[in-house]
């Protein structure tokens, strides 16, 4: 199963990345044994060497932030949240994306690992932030401190929206008609406002890029990649 890995973090000990659309990796309901898919057991028995444990929510396009502190067994399937923070190694956090920006947080000192699910409604209401504050509520973290990328998602020359979303996201007048909206350089804008200094972004876009799912360029198609971001067990 190709995945997509970022390989600066994995010097760093932490495996980070997203699947792309040979498979398919939806939500499919809080019932762990409903996950017995193929590409599902696929990516399972690619990452057990490394990772025992995975976590993943329902995504309800808001802040709320799941922090988990014991590793647990298996595949762990939570309700709603939008992102999760963890620093036990061996177990792998999940969000599904298929437009939507996977945003991967590390704070070095602490080796902590967070990932969030920010679509424009959940940019808009401040996953982000909420990530950020957490990270700090939980291990002190200070955002000078934390290591954030905006992940493979839609980019803003692909993403046409009306002008009250870009609105609601921005907090900018738009005038009438649709825009364009850059997701990912809105959450860079956030972070910097946060007082973040490292904070990267994927070049690459689901829209127009054929290795990727996307619902907006699909028609609505609901293939999912899966993004991931753990500490490997010992």
């Amino acid at each position: 199963m190709p995945r997509f890995e970022l390989p600066s973090w994995r010097s760093l000990g932490v495996i980070a990345g997203i699947t792309g659309s040979d498979s398919d990796l939806p939500y499919l309901g809080r019932d762990s044994r409903l996950y017995a898919t193929p590409s599902w057991i696929r990516f399972r028995d690619s990452m057990l060497h490394r990772f025992p444990a995975a976590v993943l929510s329902e995504q309800v396009h808001g802040t709320g932030i799941a922090c988990h502190h014991d590793r647990g067994d298996g595949l762990i399937v939570t309700g709603p949240s939008d992102g999760h923070l963890t620093g036990c190694p061996g177990l792998l956090l999940l969000v599904t994306v298929a437009d939507c920006v996977p945003v991967y947080l590390y704070h070095p000192p602490t080796r902590t690992v967070g990932l969030l699910h920010a679509g424009w409604r959940g940019t808009a209401a401040g996953i982000l932030e909420s990530g950020v504050t957490l990270m700090s509520e939980t291990v002190g973290a200070s955002p000078s401190d934390l290591l954030i990328h905006c992940g493979i998602s839609i980019c803003g020359s692909c993403y046409q929206v009306d002008s009250s979303v870009i609105s609601e996201v921005t907090g900018i007048g738009q005038g009438e008609g649709p825009g364009h909206l850059d997701l990912r350089s809105e959450l860079v804008s956030r972070a910097g406002r946060l007082g973040a200094t490292s904070v990267t972004v994927s070049p690459f876009c689901t829209a127009h890029d054929h290795r990727f799912h996307s619902h907006r360029a699909s028609g609505g198609s609901p293939g999912r990649q899966l993004a991931y971001v753990g500490l490997p067990a010992p």
